[in-house]
């Protein structure tokens, strides 16, 4: 925290004169974008409300639907035009009660756990097996065909500390796959170490996945130090047998509504494609969402006001505040199905926390040189970089990505963010306020860029004079 914090107070120093005092009368993009790292409140306001007055919001639930009423309130107060909640169908799970671990012998005690995502439920009098130890997903696949009926499997992962979240790729199937490549060795439950950097009592919670014919088993995260317990007990027990008892009791409710909550500063012309903002409404029941992904939709509503400060762009922006991203990309693809035929200029998301963005990357560095290089430019003096990664966007841009269209990362240090990512540890309070403008500085002066740009943005080419499709909201 300290290094992040001194480098954006010298930042803020070397913010021109201009920005120390209160702005008066029309201001330019980077004037808009400097200010906006001293003073911007709209983000915190955003985070904090939606936080405070909705809390946690389980994809498909009405949490869930409390918070997307919360946010169309936000957005048309704020002067947002077009607000809407356009909503879909999902298949929705819920957790049930607390889940409960324990080891039954030869050293009894409790253990912290969590189901994942998609689970099934071991009912309420739970399971008591023997459990089998494996320390990454390939020891787990390498295990014979039948080798773990009857048993719970317990599969560890070596997750480290990256400022790109690079990491999360490599620990990450721990989560994803692990529960149902266990399922279909015969096992009755998996339960795993979380995916996470932390060394809190917390699991961490996420989806999981099993393959098609393999019913839903019992799947639980266990907080790290409580994983990191239960393998010391591995190496005391001398060969006999581990026993758990494990109780989760999660429910698939069917079908339930969900929704996209959209909103627009509409652009001088709207004959020109709209450039899109994204984030994910939703949040894992553990927390409040603060840091996944409330900063997110926090910083690209705020952004999206200061670029209004400088002026009616000449493209229309517009917000999308995706719901049921954690469970599925249930939103994202319902937005790509109803929109696909509408074309989108560009695609941003803000979806990895509120600590400051350093790289900037895209798509059209080798296509569009020119833009690339004026962004990067100007995002230099708030310390981002420019990367030579091929941008390929957000969770909740699938139709950019189905367009073939053009997308902006947005890089933010992740040092932290799998310390809180889907714990009951994501509140309020772990968003630092000087970070989160810094945020909403540099996506002010890339998106304003973007929507003042007159050509098409991926090739560099003109864009066709056909008119974008504007459904009525």
């Amino acid at each position: 925290m300290t290094k992040p914090i001194i480098a954006l107070a010298a930042l803020s120093l070397a913010v021109p004169a201009f920005a120390n005092t209160p702005m008066s009368g029309p201001l330019t993009l980077e004037e808009a974008a400097d200010d906006a790292l001293l003073r911007d409140s709209a983000a915190w306001d955003f985070v904090e409300g939606i936080t405070t007055e909705v809390g946690q919001r389980q994809a498909g639930t009405e949490a869930e639907a409390r918070g997307r009423v919360w946010a169309v309130q936000w957005l048309k107060a704020k002067g947002f035009k077009n607000v809407a909640d356009e909503p879909y169908m999902m298949p929705t799970w819920v957790p049930g009660e607390p889940g409960r671990a324990e080891i039954v012998s030869p050293f009894p005690q409790s253990l912290a756990v969590a189901p994942l995502g998609d689970s099934g439920s071991t009912g309420p009098e739970g399971i008591t097996a023997e459990v089998v130890m494996f320390k990454s997903v390939a020891e787990l696949v390498a295990a014979p065909e039948g080798s773990l009926k009857g048993k719970i499997a317990y599969v560890s992962n070596a997750m480290t500390r990256t400022q790109d979240g690079s990491q999360y790729g490599f620990a990450g199937p721990t989560r994803w796959v692990a529960s149902g490549i266990a399922a279909s060795k015969g096992a009755v439950a998996t339960v795993i170490k979380s995916v996470g950097t932390d060394l809190h009592r917390n699991p961490h919670t996420g989806g999981t996945d099993f393959p098609e014919g393999v019913a839903p088993t019992p799947a639980g995260a266990l907080s790290n130090p409580d994983a990191a317990n239960l393998e010391r007990m591995f190496k005391r027990a001398g060969g006999k047998p581990i026993t758990m008892k494990l109780v989760l009791t999660p429910r698939f409710l069917g079908q339930t509504q969900s929704g996209n909550v959209v909103g627009e500063i509409v652009g001088r012309n709207p004959s020109l494609p709209p450039v899109l903002l994204a984030c994910h409404l939703d949040s894992w029941w553990l927390g409040t969402g603060a840091i996944d992904d409330g900063a997110g939709c926090a910083i690209i509503a705020a952004a999206a006001l200061n670029v209004a400060k400088a002026g009616q762009p000449l493209r229309t922006v517009r917000v999308l505040f995706a719901g049921a991203e954690e469970t599925g990309l249930w939103g994202s693809k319902a937005y790509s199905a109803a929109h696909l035929d509408e074309p989108f200029a560009v695609g941003l998301e803000s979806d990895f926390g509120a600590d400051r963005v350093w790289r900037f990357d895209s798509n059209f560095r080798t296509s569009n040189p020119a833009l690339h290089k004026r962004i990067a430019a100007a995002v230099v003096r708030f310390g981002v970089s420019s990367g030579t990664d091929v941008a390929g966007g957000g969770a909740d841009l699938n139709v950019v990505r189905d367009q073939k269209g053009a997308l902006v990362d947005l890089q933010q240090d992740g040092t932290r963010y799998f310390d809180l990512h889907h714990t009951q540890d994501d509140t309020l309070d772990k968003i630092d306020p000087v970070q989160l403008r810094q945020n909403v500085a540099v996506w002010t002066q890339v998106v304003g860029i973007l929507a003042n740009e007159g050509t098409a943005i991926l090739t560099g080419t003109p864009v066709p004079a056909a008119p974008a499709i504007m459904k009525t909201r």
